[in-house]
Order: C-alpha cells, then sequence, then structure tokens
C-alpha cells in the first residue's frame, strides 16, 4: 500500500484528487490539507510514502514545503502539482530533490503511474519542463550585455555621450583629442549595433543599470 497525504488548496481539486486515487487498491490517501502548515502537521503526524503538493499554497508554498521536510529529515517523497510552472521553479524543485513534477492538465492514468514509479523510489520529471527550463537559464547564462564589450574608455565616452555631450566637449571632458574621440565612437556605434548616438543614449538609460560598465581597467587610451 502506498500512503499519500495530498495538498492542494482548491477544494474541487482536492476532492477530485481523491476519489481518482481511492479507487486503485495500492493507493491510500491518509490525510488532506488546504494550506501549506495544516500540510505540514498532516505530512509529520502520517509519515506518508509520498506528499501530492500543489505549488501554489496559502502560508507555505509547494517548494517551501520540500524545503522543510529535507530539513526535518523526513522519509517522505514529494511529487508537485500545478496548473504552470516556472523555469526558475523547475530548476529550484530538483535542486532541492523533489521525487516528481506534475501538471493538472495530466490524464488521470498518468498521476497514477506517477505516484507507483515515485514509490518505487524513481523520479518523475517531465523532460518537456525540464530540458526546457534547463535551455533557457543556460541561454540567459550565456548572454552578454553589448555594454560588457565595450572598453573602459568607450564606456566613458557612451556615458557622456548618453548625458547630451558634444564630440568636442567628451574630448575636454576625458583630455583625448577630437580625433580620438571620433575613433571610440565608430567602436562603439560598431559593437552596440547602433546607427547614431541618439540611438546609443536610448540603449544606455534602458540597460545601463542592467549593464554596468567593464570592471577591467585596462588601458585607457
Amino acid at each position: 500500500m502506498i500512503t499519500l497525504v495530498v495538498c492542494d488548496d482548491h477544494p474541487m481539486i482536492l476532492s477530485g484528487i481523491q476519489t481518482l486515487l481511492g479507487v486503485d487498491p495500492e493507493l491510500q490517501v491518509v490525510a488532506t490539507a488546504r494550506d501549506g502548515e495544516t500540510a505540514l502537521r498532516k505530512i509529520e503526524e502520517y509519515q506518508p510514502d509520498i506528499a501530492l503538493i500543489d505549488i501554489y499554497m496559502p502560508d507555505l508554498d509547494g517548494l517551501d514545503l520540500l524545503g522543510r521536510i529535507n530539513r526535518a529529515g523526513w522519509p517522505v517523497r514529494v511529487v508537485l502539482l500545478s496548473a504552470a510552472i516556472s523555469d526558475a521553479q523547475v530548476i529550484e524543485a530538483i535542486a532541492a530533490g523533489a521525487a516528481g513534477i506534475v501538471l493538472k492538465d495530466i490524464a488521470p492514468t498518468t498521476l497514477v503511474e506517477c505516484l507507483r514509479k515515485v514509490a518505487r523510489g524513481g523520479r518523475w520529471l517531465p523532460q518537456h519542463l525540464v530540458a526546457a527550463a534547463i535551455n533557457r537559464r543556460r541561454a540567459e547564462e550565456r548572454e552578454v550585455s553589448p555594454f560588457e564589450s565595450l572598453t573602459p574608455r568607450e564606456w566613458e565616452v557612451t556615458r557622456l555621450l548618453a548625458k547630451g555631450m558634444a564630440n568636442r566637449d567628451i574630448a575636454g571632458e576625458l583630455a583625448i583629442s577630437l580625433g580620438t574621440v571620433k575613433i571610440h565612437l565608430h567602436s562603439i556605434y560598431s559593437k552596440l549595433g547602433a546607427d547614431n548616438r541618439t540611438t546609443v543614449a536610448l540603449m544606455v538609460a534602458r540597460y545601463a543599470d542592467a549593464h554596468p560598465a567593464p570592471d577591467s581597467p585596462g588601458e585607457l587610451p
């Protein structure tokens, strides 16, 4: 017999899961809960084989509960249930040792199959969810801001340009020649994919906070 505590804050879904699992002789719902704190108490009291937990719940959400169960050291396998799940939640759930992730639009037979596999010690992590989340996270980590390709001097020129300063004023501010300013601007336009100083100024206004100046001092010509 596989014992379960089922946690969901929607009464209709909770009742539906109970009914579904109740007809399977291998599955027994020993307790239910509609909020995180109650779920935690029920899991501690009944020590089920599996806790089927909605990710979005009052008080403690599914990921919070997973963390609390881990810290308590209870031998309970956690399957997270949700209508939708973000990439960050998928990655956090995997890292925290979730035994399964299921979406609420799956077929009832698939949920039963998931629970049986988890009870046998397996994991139910749908490839389309996991692969997509990991691939998008890797793509984000690889993404490099165009501002990061600028040299320290080019960044100084860019900041002054964004303030509305003319080339001659930039040259005076940085103690470089007007010709050097023009060379820097040509390089800046090329690296940022910009056609003119107005475009550069708009890019700085939108992204400067998220893409700070290069940390390396380098050689300033």
